[in-house]
């Protein structure tokens, strides 16, 4: 674990201002353009008593953690443009910006891992009538995910962080501890990852059983094939999305859990690097209203062909989008 007991750390100014610049002003003007866009897709959902569904309910919720997350980003951005030391030595003004920063992270998660499930149970239970995903159960799973994601999210607020002490102090993130990082880190990485990929995987599959059934009925089948492919495209934006966002931030938080040099050693290339892995989580929440609300018009018109058919026919009920 991290520590540097050995390590005579100087609290000189140590950033030159073109570097501060260079770094910070990229940071606040991709922020404040995901403010915009995120804004925009919640005052739309909210403004249109139409667009007051289930997964629009889950997608507004999504356009508000992403709020959250560019708020909190702009936030460290300023703190680091006006005082850019603290980013490296830590101080208990970064320890909130922080701690609100991974609170609307881990709520980002929660929300993409509920929409995958929702769209999920809205196509596996097409089928029956005894279950439908309501608005009140994506109200449900809105509060629980902000109830984890608080929880989660505010333990170094809550006394778990390195303020007064060095030992397993992280580098890159300080005033948080290492150990906290991991703990955070890992289990929700790899919930981001594995999830998504069995939902939307489950679901295309769903559509290939449903078309070979109709297929074998003599029915036409090219609206699931439309269906499929238009999952498999947004499914694989999403993997790609997620991957380029956050991979980048995994990575720095294992070389946090196994480096042993002294902050100062690490400068720029490491803060840099961190500064970077900022930009990327912030254009996740920039590609997040691109894929899961205007994607989804155009993929709503094409699945709102298909119809639940009466009589012995397979029943093909209407999948919304995803």
């Amino acid at each position: 674990m991290n520590g540097y007991p050995n390590c005579s750390v100087n609290h000189t100014k140590i950033w030159s201002s073109q570097l501060v610049l260079a770094l910070g002003i990229p940071q606040l003007t991709i922020n404040i353009i995901s403010v915009i866009f995120n804004c925009t897709v919640i005052f739309t959902i909210v403004a249109t008593k139409d667009l007051h569904k289930p997964i629009l309910v889950l997608f507004c919720n999504l356009a508000f953690s992403d709020l959250f997350t560019s708020s909190s980003g702009f936030w460290i951005s300023v703190l680091f443009i006006t005082n850019p030391d603290s980013t490296i030595f830590g101080s208990r003004d970064m320890l909130a910006p922080y701690a609100f920063y991974t609170t609307s992270i881990l709520s980002t998660i929660y929300n993409l891992v509920s929409i995958g499930i929702e769209r999920y149970l809205a196509v596996a239970e097409s089928m029956r009538t005894r279950f439908r995903v309501s608005r009140k159960h994506s109200l449900a799973a809105v509060l629980i995910n902000w109830v984890l994601a608080f929880f989660f999210g505010c333990l170094p607020l809550m006394g778990w962080n390195c303020l007064h002490r060095e030992n397993n102090l992280s580098v890159l993130y300080s005033p948080f501890c290492v150990d906290y990082l991991i703990f955070i880190t890992i289990p929700h990485c790899v919930v981001a990852f594995i999830v998504p990929l069995f939902t939307y995987l489950s679901i295309i599959i769903i559509l290939r059983k449903r078309k070979f059934k109709m297929k074998a009925h003599g029915q036409a089948t090219g609206t699931y094939k439309s269906a499929e492919i238009q999952v498999a495209r947004t499914s694989i934006f999403i993997w790609l999305l997620t991957l380029v966002s956050y991979a980048p931030f995994f990575a720095g938080v294992l070389f946090d859990a196994t480096n042993h040099q002294c902050p100062l050693d690490l400068y720029p290339r490491a803060y840099i690097f961190r500064n970077c892995t900022a930009v990327l989580v912030t254009m996740n929440c920039l590609g997040n209203p691109i894929i899961y609300t205007l994607k989804t018009k155009e993929l709503g018109a094409k699945l709102k062909a298909l119809k639940c058919p009466s009589g012995n026919r397979i029943h093909a009920c209407t999948i919304k989008s995803i």
